[in-house]
């Protein structure tokens, strides 16, 4: 890949100044007041591929924001990659806890600040890039199908629908994503796992208006009482989840399995110091990197009800509300949990009170074999550019497109992100460093060389 590689140094600085660009727009898919930016920014990544040498460039048209597709087919024998991505972004509240505008994105020891930077348009960028480099020098060696959407902070509704409608077009031989992190900047790794999300919103009504809390207080229920008091129910002493049936199916690790995972380099002193927390805190009898890949979860995301604002009002609430997500591994239905939470839910709520429940999006955990051509193939990219071999792991977070790629398409797919879990995605001052973005450029057209190479 010399002549790739030598695209790509004397393209540095174009790169970045176009990642920057792509930046600046404020793609938040959550929120209706952005969805112009939104479409902008996808008429903005359906240009840049145009000028990247892609073919039949344009937009897909969903019920929601539109899917970005483009391809080059450069040999009828040769393997096909479909690239998967999203340019749609989280929403960056809390904004005070920004060090710099979200959308102006700066560069400070070495590391990009901006929402999206590393999830996921810094990622989904380096293929676009990588793709340019690989093409401009001559050294394609696969087929390459590219679908980057826009909602995929919002759960990709709309894209299901798209892949089981165009099983044709989508056609390839292995979907690569960059959505993942790796371990460390000299700790390269792959994920070869993913969980699953059930994420759900539930409401707890006590009196018809809110009421003084001094007339009624003591005498009416107060949602934000019984709220939390039912949230707290979900988890007993252990931080074991209490909903009756949501373990069935869940398969425990064999000792060997958990002794592997236990060989991950993992400083717990360090992660502490990170987080700026004193001791670690979960489901008894598993580690911190068992709790965070194996094991599902039942978080809180969001509480509010009542008075929040400045000073003082004492006041009874007529609601309170909370958001609340539940990672899932493999042998877990998404659907099925969403049932199980809500009927539970539903049943511990106290007389006095009236409780609601509504479920958001969900999806299925992934496992990926690594005993697979693609898996070889990745690996072997990451040794080259790395310098060592990477880790496998399995990853904490959901991308629920995955499982239902290999449901419509029949493919598996590749998780080969450069991210790393420091870099505060959904959180003020994300951050994505340079060092990552290049290495992500440089990695990729090994990969696609790799693949042809064991295809053959």
């Amino acid at each position: 890949m010399t002549q790739t590689q030598q695209y790509i140094d004397a393209n540095r600085d174009r790169f970045l100044a176009e990642l920057l660009d792509f930046l600046r727009i404020p793609s938040i898919s959550a929120d209706p007041a952005y969805a112009g930016s939104v479409r902008q920014t996808a008429e903005w990544v359906a240009n840049n591929l145009r000028q990247a040498g892609a073919d039949h460039v344009r937009l897909e048209e969903t019920a929601g924001f539109p899917i970005v597709y483009g391809e080059k087919m450069v040999d009828p024998s040769a393997p096909t990659v479909l690239v998967y991505g999203h340019y749609d972004v989280q929403p960056a509240d809390p904004l005070e806890l920004w060090d710099n505008p979200p959308f102006e994105p700066v560069i400070k020891d070495g590391l990009i600040f901006a929402r999206g930077a590393c999830d996921d348009k810094g990622q989904v960028f380096m293929h676009v890039k990588a793709f340019e480099a690989m093409l401009a020098s001559g050294e394609l060696a696969c087929n390459v199908k590219f679908m980057i959407e826009g909602e995929e902070e919002v759960g990709s509704d709309n894209l299901g629908l798209f892949v089981a409608s165009n099983k044709d077009l989508l056609k390839a031989d292995v979907i690569l994503i960059s959505d993942t992190a790796i371990i460390a900047n000299d700790i390269p790794s792959i994920d070869v796992g993913l969980r699953g999300l059930s994420y759900m919103e539930v409401a707890v009504q006590g009196p018809n208006r809110d009421l003084h809390s001094g007339v009624y207080g003591g005498a009416v229920a107060n949602p934000i009482n019984i709220l939390c008091q039912m949230i707290a129910s979900l988890h007993d002493e252990f931080n074991h989840i209490t909903i009756p049936g949501f373990y069935d199916g869940v398969l425990d690790l064999s000792a060997s399995d958990r002794a592997a995972m236990a060989q991950t380099p993992f400083d717990l002193d360090a992660y502490q110091k990170d987080l700026g927390i004193q001791s670690v805190h979960g489901e008894k009898g598993y580690s911190t990197i068992e709790r965070a890949s194996i094991r599902p979860t039942l978080d809180v995301n969001g509480i509010w009800g009542g008075y929040t604002g400045e000073g003082a009002k004492t006041v009874l609430p007529s609601m309170a509300y909370a958001k609340i997500s539940m990672r899932l591994v493999p042998n877990q239905s998404s659907d099925e949990i969403t049932r199980l939470f809500t009927e539970h839910f539903i049943s511990i709520a106290p007389k006095g009170v009236k409780v609601s429940v509504k479920a958001h999006h969900g999806g299925e955990a992934y496992l990926m074999p690594t005993d697979s051509i693609a898996y070889q193939a990745a690996s072997d990219a990451l040794a080259t550019t790395f310098g060592k071999e990477p880790v496998p792991t399995r990853g904490g977070g959901s991308i629920p497109i995955v499982a239902l790629f290999e449901k419509e398409l029949g493919v598996k797919s590749i998780l080969m992100g450069f991210g790393l879990d420091t870099d505060a995605i959904h959180s003020p001052n994300e951050h994505y460093g340079l060092f990552n973005f290049y290495k992500g450029i440089e990695t990729i057209p090994h990969f696609f060389s790799n693949y042809k190479q064991l295809s053959n």
